[in-house]
């Protein structure tokens, strides 16, 4: 099993980066090609200022109307993209890979505070699917793809718990907890978690036809 964990956190955390880069770059070229072929002059009135105009004011909780209809969405959204945020970069065992495999230094979050943070976000998890159960406008255009997504994003910080905490082998649960790591970020570009790659360019886009074309707001 160790040397799993050493394969896992060696050969198969760079494979896995290459699927999220490559995936990626396809993703975004592919996805540019078809708006191009499809609707050739939405690039000609693309404006920095009114997509990043677009861009800032969705990043402002209750800015937006969207955000404004649905404050238990709003509130949880937030919360959970810091959280992932936190943990996923200033967690202390996750600043030691940044520091060995790239020789970046940062600052790492006490232990116990990524612990809570961790079980922050599953409470998140859970108002999502929660919202896919309840909510009859959210559950009528839930798919198979949601839900999978939702599972992708919720195991890293499951298995973070439950190796943090030592349940069962701990050795085992670090492994299980780094193989779920690696199969989020290399499914990003594939799934719904696609939206981390658009969403700025959805909202430049927005931006730019409602602000330069439309001369209206677009939040």
């Amino acid at each position: 099993m160790t040397d799993f964990y050493v394969f896992a956190t060696g050969p198969l955390a760079w494979i896995a980066f290459g699927i999220f880069i490559l995936g990626a770059i396809y993703r975004l070229v592919s996805m540019y090609s078809l708006a191009k072929a499809k609707d050739g002059s939405s690039i000609a009135y693309m404006s920095w200022y009114y997509g990043l105009r677009s861009i800032l004011m969705w990043m402002i909780p209750f800015k937006s109307m969207g955000w404004k209809s649905d404050p238990l969405m709003t509130v949880t959204t937030f919360i959970f993209h810091l959280c992932f945020l936190l943990v996923a970069v200033f967690l202390g065992a996750h600043v030691v890979l940044w520091d060995t495999a790239f020789g970046i230094s940062i600052p790492s979050l006490p232990s116990q505070f990524g612990d809570i943070v961790s079980f922050v976000a599953l409470a998140c998890c859970a108002v999502f699917a929660y919202r896919r159960f309840a909510l009859p406008h959210v559950k009528g255009v839930t798919r198979c793809q949601d839900w999978f997504a939702l599972v992708l994003v919720a195991l890293p910080f499951i298995t973070g718990v439950l190796a943090y905490h030592q349940v069962g082998s701990p050795l085992v649960m670090t492994t299980l907890h780094v193989l779920s790591g690696e199969l989020l970020l290399a499914l990003i570009p594939f799934t719904r978690l696609s939206h981390a790659l658009f969403v700025l360019f959805t909202r430049a886009y927005m931006g730019s036809e409602f602000g330069g074309v439309r001369h209206a707001n677009d939040w």
